[in-house]
């Protein structure tokens, strides 16, 4: 049986960067069975870029990151989910990388090391991006980050699972406004094993020049302490609106 890979990419007002992204996708070594943009009512020209390439293009009931990925993993026909970030260019080889990873059945939820790249090298926030995935849950709990494969994930990470897991851990909560797929890993996390690949994916640094990095640096980890010791992503959404 060939397993069937579905992408998935959330946007709002991505014309700047939804171009490149899915010209990505689709210069990789293998074509995915479909790519999803799940779009949130976005004013500029996102839907119509989107519109050049071979997609489909659902229009989410609800804004939100959440509600758009589960809203685009309950859509998907294939048996594997993919989720892209639209400022976000996948590993030329993610497809066999993925499927690969999978064929692990003790594995239900995984990622690559993001590399944030732009006007300059952002070597220590890639750096630090890489490392939160294993610091921060064993914080959050280090019995389940050491004994039960606990790692947190965020979507410029590349994540990736089998739809079947998807839906028995429930799915991304659509309440959740910030740290949203470091929520859904610990639901995955229940049912199996969580990991992170050595192969890199390359997203946008543009939050980093909009905010500088100190700010950057500052509000990335401030959040997942905030997170951690239990404040409700409502809260961090008040306390740090423009994180989105």
């Amino acid at each position: 049986m060939i397993d069937k890979v579905s992408f998935i990419i959330p946007v709002h007002n991505e014309e700047s960067v939804i171009g490149e992204c899915l010209t990505a996708i689709f210069e990789m070594d293998e074509n995915p069975y479909e790519v999803l943009v799940v779009d949130a009512n976005s004013a500029d020209g996102t839907v119509e870029i989107a519109s050049n390439f071979d997609c489909r293009i659902l229009q989410s009931p609800t804004k939100g990151r959440a509600a758009q990925l589960d809203f685009g993993s309950r859509h998907a026909r294939g048996s594997i989910l993919v989720y892209l970030h639209a400022d976000t260019c996948p590993h030329p080889e993610t497809i066999s990388l993925v499927t690969q990873a999978l064929k692990n059945h003790e594995v239900v939820l995984g990622a690559f090391q993001s590399i944030m790249q732009g006007e300059k090298s952002r070597r220590l926030i890639s750096f630090h991006n890489a490392i939160k995935t294993y610091y921060a849950p064993f914080f959050y709990n280090p019995y389940r980050s050491l004994f039960k494969g606990l790692r947190l994930l965020f979507g410029d990470q590349v994540m990736f699972c089998r739809k079947a897991d998807y839906l028995r851990s429930g799915g991304f909560d659509l309440t959740e406004k910030v740290m949203e797929e470091a929520a859904f890993c610990l639901r995955m996390n229940q049912l199996g094993r969580i990991i992170q690949l050595n192969e890199k994916v390359f997203s946008s640094d543009r939050r980093v020049v909009e905010w500088g990095p100190l700010k950057a640096h500052f509000l990335y980890i401030a959040i997942c302490a905030a997170w951690g010791l239990g404040v409700s992503s409502e809260r961090l959404a008040k306390l740090y609106p423009d994180i989105r």
